[in-house]
């Protein structure tokens, strides 16, 4: 009897060590499938709309080359090439962009705003003021009526009728002489904290007819409030203040900048 107890009690402890054995071992696996389907894993949905971002419906490409003779002047100009091949027929606005002290037309260029524009169907094109860049220097604008003649003939030979004139910086004393005088011959007007405001008075911007988006940097405490405060009264325009950016507001925000541009740009169309 007694042996018989004893052969029982080993049975069961037999047992109970394998059934111990047996758990431990499927433990892992019974808490990992239970992790994996209480835990909503997302889809790679950031790399689906990278790719699209990535999409185009064509090509653009940047061409280069000059206008005027003695001196002559460099230009960069996006042309976009649609995947079918077929030049667009439709009227495009063009757009013009001037550079500041410390910059060229290659600073548009590598900034992509001009092929961000080509690719929402705008003629845009960039120039090198004289004496910078690849445009020699001239001794033609050193005068006001020079500059602004200077424009006139740019404008004639590019071939941009009535374009929106992107001005930032010290190519101020060419754009803002040229919109006093010749405003109508643009559709719009773009300044970016311009230089050379405070040579015309509140009566003269009050006179300008031309759209003008005046784009600045929150940072930018000289050229950019100071030019606000002659072309804010302006009577058809707006201000955009790019929060954080400085003077160079456009290289601090690029997004911000050319979601402004383009929103400007859709409602002169």
């Amino acid at each position: 009897m007694t042996m018989t107890l004893i052969r029982n009690r080993l049975g069961l402890l037999v047992l109970g060590v394998l059934v111990t054995f047996v758990l431990y071992l499927l433990l892992p696996a019974i808490q990992h499938e239970k992790f994996t389907s209480s835990v909503d894993i997302p889809k790679p949905r950031a790399m689906d709309e990278e790719l699209q971002k990535g999409q185009s419906t064509g090509n653009v490409t940047i061409l280069t080359g000059t206008v005027l003779q003695n001196p002559s002047v460099f230009f960069r100009e996006a042309v976009h090439v649609p995947k079918d091949g077929a030049p667009s027929a439709e009227s495009r606005l063009g757009v013009l962009f001037l550079h500041g002290q410390a910059f060229t037309s290659q600073t548009w260029e590598e900034l992509r705003t001009l092929t961000l524009l080509s690719e929402h169907g705008y003629r845009a094109v960039a120039i090198d003021l004289p004496g910078y860049g690849d445009s020699p220097h001239s001794a033609a604008v050193e005068t006001t009526q020079g500059r602004v003649a200077f424009l006139q003939e740019v404008l004639k030979e590019l071939r941009l009728l009535k374009p929106v004139l992107i001005s930032s910086s010290m190519s101020g004393r060419y754009s803002i002489p040229y919109l006093l005088t010749s405003g109508e011959q643009l559709k719009g007007f773009v300044p970016i904290a311009p230089v050379g405001t405070k040579d015309f008075t509140a009566q003269q911007y009050q006179q300008i007819k031309t759209p003008t988006l005046i784009i600045y940097g929150e940072r930018d405490t000289g050229l950019g409030t100071q030019s606000l405060q002659s072309l804010q009264q302006i009577p058809n325009s707006k201000v955009v203040m790019l929060p954080g950016a400085g003077h160079a507001c456009y290289l601090d925000k690029p997004q911000e900048f050319h979601k402004a541009i383009l929103s400007f740009l859709g409602e002169l169309k």
